[in-house]
């Protein structure tokens, strides 16, 4: 029997670039905009946070932007605005970054984990969920989307994870799945809901539903494994037809604007 009571997707950016980051080969000088997405679950046994979004201060910050997103990179700087940290979006539902009981993190680029630092800031003592080749391959710092300080403390210590191998029950309704690819050790999230049908959290398997409906990787991969990437797809794509649920992407404008609007949700 599920434990999971409601899902709400939280906007925490929007972000402006090439088709080509989200397409395997494909749109190259298509810009397009996307929107950046965390996800809050409430469970009867606690609340869980999939991914964070981006750190705040080193967008609004001068100094900082100029170093993690300088001009002519090929990231610019997402548009995060007060409204979409992810300690509004929980005021909002009349919570805190305390009520918040386990952060789990899909992969560890600077758009899903930098919200970490602010999160623990603001009182959060989540524990903190990742796959363990995810965090191998960070902290060796191999993947140059992740910012090696979003991993750190405000005293410089590396963050304490929870670092996961095998596929397995976060609580029971919600199932970490491993679907790497676009990172080493990207995992996504399937969540059986008490009315309606399972939603899949695809996270960046999946940027947006052409990589879906046309099985395209995304633009980004961890040392071009576009087989490996294809193969999360398809996979995701198999559990939804036996299960019956739905798969969202993680980037995608107008999947996302189908949504209901926060503060309403998915019970």
């Amino acid at each position: 029997m599920t434990q999971v009571l409601k899902v709400w997707p939280l906007l925490t950016a929007m972000h402006r670039y090439d088709k080509s980051i989200s397409t395997y080969r494909r749109h190259h000088g298509q810009m397009i905009e996307a929107p950046i997405l965390a996800y809050l679950i409430e469970t009867k046994q606690g609340r869980i946070l999939y991914d964070v979004g981006c750190d705040y201060a080193k967008i609004h910050d001068p100094a900082l932007r100029s170093v993690y997103y300088p001009p002519g990179s090929e990231f610019g700087a997402p548009d995060m605005r007060e409204e979409h940290r992810i300690p509004h979006h929980l005021s909002r539902l009349g919570l805190t970054p305390a009520d918040v009981d386990v952060i789990f993190i899909g992969h560890l680029h600077f758009d899903h984990a930098g919200g970490l630092k602010e999160l623990k800031r603001c009182g959060c003592g989540a524990e903190i969920h990742v796959h363990h080749d995810e965090w191998q391959v960070a902290s060796r710092g191999e993947d140059a989307v992740v910012f090696a300080d979003d991993l750190l403390d405000e005293q410089g210590a590396p963050i304490t994870m929870r670092l996961q191998h095998a596929e397995y029950d976060v609580v029971p309704g919600v199932r970490a799945i491993n679907t790497p690819g676009h990172t080493a050790g990207h995992m996504s999230l399937w969540i059986e809901r008490s009315q309606g049908s399972p939603i899949i959290l695809a996270g960046d398997a999946a940027d947006l539903q052409e990589n879906l409906d046309e099985e395209i990787a995304p633009g980004t991969l961890w040392q071009e494994r576009e087989d490996e990437a294809l193969a999360s797809i398809r996979k995701l794509k198999a559990i939804a037809r036996e299960t019956e649920a739905w798969i969202w992407p993680n980037h995608d404008l107008a999947f996302y604007r189908s949504l209901k609007p926060f503060p309403q949700g998915y019970e």
